[in-house]
């Protein structure tokens, strides 16, 4: 997207939230007064979730200096709504906080922010935001009995620091996604606090609260980067798409009624306006239960529940069962004889309905093959209705449609085969070469999260049984990831293209990808002639010899770019092999320098 119609379009999605008014039907009323008290009572940990994302650097102090202004801004307009100061935006209030704090702007860089207005404002401090968040300390880590008691003595305190520990290193996840994660971390503290083995405890019902935040993470980043990118269309084929593949009896219109609400929560919940989210998001899931009959047969207990519960729910609720009156196929879409003269009346409505019916018929497809389909089905129209007769051509459109969805499944079935092939450490190294080769530039511990993630999403997808469907809305997750949220993110051109060229295609183009030419090798590092003294030493030897291995491994690639991945991984055993043989030796490092591999200049 070029630059000017990226910035009018911001434009138009912060002025968006500025003009929101006030519910005015019952219903909606009554939705508003449950999220504003759900919200009044949560005061503390929205503006621990909101400073901490805009700010990452700030100190809990500074964090708990900023609650004490906020609970008197919200206790003063609780008394009195009328006064002129509560009429404001809270996130604009949130923000005249943070600038008005002394020292502070200037301390964490933030106070070019605090010299624009309004939509100005928000806007710079969304950019302000970090996704790379190395420059931050190790997460703080506490003996479980330290844990224990700082939560029996100071639970509210315990908490509000745990919420900005994670908030800070989240700084894009929604903030009901982070109250959720809170109050599930405290139902851990709760039930490990009781037990005898405490660490044990913590460590296995920690570990699903952050594969939880993690998966969360992926995907709001990825559809945040798809709005910020691409823009509201893109944004909505995607909701299609889940919605209609989730609800697939729900009708046309009322989807399209309830995407309306859906793309208002992500304008919020995207720019980081903490109360706008959650107030748009339980719209949603109210405009969803009042709706059930017509919308889905599998939430009931889910509507029941209260906020944020009800929401976490609703996300994770099973898919309904197709209709029994919906048909494999939809004629009047791929074979009636007005179909051009429809597409031309309304085509981004067309379109759009054709996207629906696709996806409610098809639900074992990937989010982003709907989206591919939805592409072809408008490049094939787009050549047939050139045609003196368009009906001889778009009759094979559904030939068209399993040749896209077959190169897919191709895909899939390969990083299948690596995974079934590989094993899990081989995978890793595969994924590793793989991603170092087409972006040399990522930082080492960029492209070992991102080798990670990979083989996260094939060891989770290649034994089930909508494999394809997984493997392909996983893997599409890590290149949001890659590709990042911010429009300034910048790679190398090949990657670069791939990342704002077609949402939908992203995943093919990046297959294509070949080792990037416009990269200049570092000189030889020194770190892959020296002997690794740490590997020997420490106390989980596996563990440590992982760790090694992938940082040689990605200096190697750097280094011989070119080289085929048969010799890379050649010259890796030869260096974890002569690591093994040296660690015993009576003089390790004189042995690893006879032993290294030769690595050339």
């Amino acid at each position: 997207m070029q630059q000017l119609k990226f910035t009018g379009f911001i434009f138009f999605l912060f002025i968006l939230i500025e003009s929101l008014t006030l519910p005015t039907q019952l219903q909606e009323v009554d939705n508003f007064n449950v999220t504003q008290k759900f919200i009044n009572e949560n005061t503390a940990s929205m503006t621990i979730i909101a400073f901490a994302q805009y700010v990452q650097e700030a100190t809990f102090d500074d964090m708990e200096m900023l609650i004490k202004d906020m609970m008197k801004y919200k206790d003063k307009c609780l008394g009195d709504k009328t006064l002129p100061e509560c009429s404001k935006l809270a996130n604009n209030v949130l923000q005249e906080m943070m600038c008005s704090m002394e020292g502070l702007p200037q301390k964490y860089n933030f106070s070019h922010c605090c010299r624009k207005v309004d939509f100005k404002r928000r806007l710079c401090f969304f950019y302000n935001k970090k996704a790379n968040v190395g420059f931050l300390p190790p997460f703080p880590t506490l003996d479980p009995e330290e844990k224990c008691e700082a939560y029996k003595n100071t639970r509210d305190s315990f908490l509000n620091q745990y919420i900005y520990e994670v908030a800070r290193r989240n700084p894009f996840v929604f903030a009901p996604t982070l109250l959720t994660v809170a109050a599930r971390f405290e139902e851990v503290a709760k039930t490990c606090c009781e037990e005898q083995q405490k660490a044990n405890c913590f460590q296995e019902k920690a570990t699903p609260i952050t594969q939880y935040l993690k998966a969360f993470s992926s995907y709001q980043k990825n559809v945040c980067g798809a709005l910020m990118k691409f823009g509201p269309k893109v944004l909505n084929s995607i909701n299609i798409a889940v919605f209609s593949k989730k609800f697939p009896k729900i009708e046309f219109r009322e989807l399209t009624s309830l995407l309306k609400d859906v793309s208002s929560m992500y304008y919020g919940c995207c720019e980081g306006d903490v109360l706008q989210c959650i107030h748009d998001q339980s719209k949603v899931m109210s405009h969803i239960c009042s709706k059930q009959d017509s919308i889905s047969s599998k939430i009931k207990e889910c509507c029941e529940k209260k906020i944020p519960e009800r929401e976490d729910c609703i996300i994770n609720s099973n898919k309904d069962d197709r209709p029994k009156n919906v048909s494999l196929t939809e004629a009047k879409l791929t074979g009636s004889e007005h179909l051009c003269q429809e597409r031309d009346t309304d085509p981004d409505n067309f379109f759009a309905k054709f996207l629906y019916e696709y996806s409610r018929r098809h639900p074992d497809l990937s989010t982003s093959e709907l989206l591919r389909i939805t592409g072809v089905y408008e490049d094939f129209l787009g050549d047939c209705c050139s045609r003196e007769t368009p009906t001889d051509c778009y009759r094979h459109v559904e030939g068209k449609f399993n040749e896209t969805t077959g190169k897919s499944l191709q895909i899939v079935q390969q990083e299948c085969k690596h995974f079934q092939n590989l094993g899990e450490d081989g995978l890793k190294y595969h994924y590793l070469i793989k991603l170092t080769k087409i972006a040399p530039q990522l930082s080492t511990e960029e492209l070992i999260s991102l080798g990670k993630e990979m083989v996260t999403a094939l060891t989770t997808c290649c034994t089930l049984s909508d494999e394809f469907a997984c493997v392909d809305d996983l893997a599409d997750l890590v290149l949001g990831e890659l590709c990042g949220i911010n429009e300034n993110r910048t790679i190398n051109p090949a990657v670069d293209h791939c990342c704002t060229a077609n949402f939908a295609f992203r995943r093919p183009c990046f297959e294509s990808l070949k080792p990037d030419k416009t990269y200049i090798p570092p000189p030889l590092s020194q770190d892959l002639s020296v002997f690794p003294v740490d590997w020997c030493q420490s106390q989980n030897e596996e563990l440590q010899g992982k760790k090694y291995s992938y940082r040689f491994l990605i200096q190697l690639v750097r280094l011989k770019l070119q080289l085929a991945d048969k010799e890379l991984l050649s010259l890796l055993t030869q260096f974890i092999t002569g690591v093994k043989k040296c660690c015993t030796a009576p003089e390790p490092e004189a042995c690893f320098h006879e032993k290294r591999p030769d690595i050339g200049s």
